[in-house]
């Protein structure tokens, strides 16, 4: 059974040894308009860590490699040096689960083959009389008790309602440091009462 702790933040979820979190935003844009900044390389670059490059279809098999941005910000990146690899050259593989636009976008997002660093991320979409309910679920594959991906991911949906109300920014070397401290500075705010919350 499903343990859940609720919070302003979002939610810590429990289910035995596993443990997720769950993110609901109220976004004031159609689901359509929402499901392209969740799905398509151009939405995806202003607010989520890597590309995902695969068919569409749920079963195929999916890369996800690092935005340069998403790299340099990831909490990744340290155990991606621990395999021996270069981050810069480090690719991510996934499988697409759920493919049910624009309603349901499931897919796991995994290391190195390796269970224990392989995550399910599921998003859902629900139309609302101005705009769309999006529900985040993510089982980690990581240790438990992550502080910093439960940041990580609150940050990214701020990124993603950015883009969807003010549109994309151009990314240049200066806009794309402007991005990295902005998240930066958001994630550090963010921490102690992430810390917090998953403590309870």
């Amino acid at each position: 059974m499903t343990e859940t702790t609720t919070g302003p933040l979002g939610e810590v979820l429990h289910d035995g040894e596993r443990t997720g979190l769950r993110y609901v935003r109220l976004l004031h844009h159609s689901p359509e308009k929402v499901w392209r900044a969740l799905t398509e390389t151009d939405g995806l670059r202003h607010w989520f860590p890597a590309d995902i490059v695969g068919e569409r279809v749920a079963g195929a098999r999916l890369s996800l490699p690092f935005w340069p941005e998403g790299l340099e910000l990831a909490s990744t990146a340290e155990a991606i040096e621990d395999m021996g690899v270069d981050p810069g050259d480090y690719v991510s593989e996934g499988e697409l689960r759920v493919w049910d636009p624009p309603r349901t976008f499931e897919l796991t997002w995994g290391m190195d083959g390796r269970e224990d660093l392989t995550d399910l991320l599921r998003f859902e979409l629900e139309p609302t009389e101005d705009g769309t309910r999006l529900t985040f679920t993510t089982w980690l594959g990581g240790p438990t008790g992550n502080t910093d991906t439960a940041v990580g991911w609150h940050v990214c949906l701020d990124e993603l309602a950015d883009l969807l109300d003010d549109g994309p920014t151009t990314l240049t070397p200066e806009t794309s440091a402007l991005l990295v401290q902005r998240v930066k500075d958001r994630t550090d705010a963010l921490r102690p009462k992430y810390a917090a919350l998953i403590a309870t």
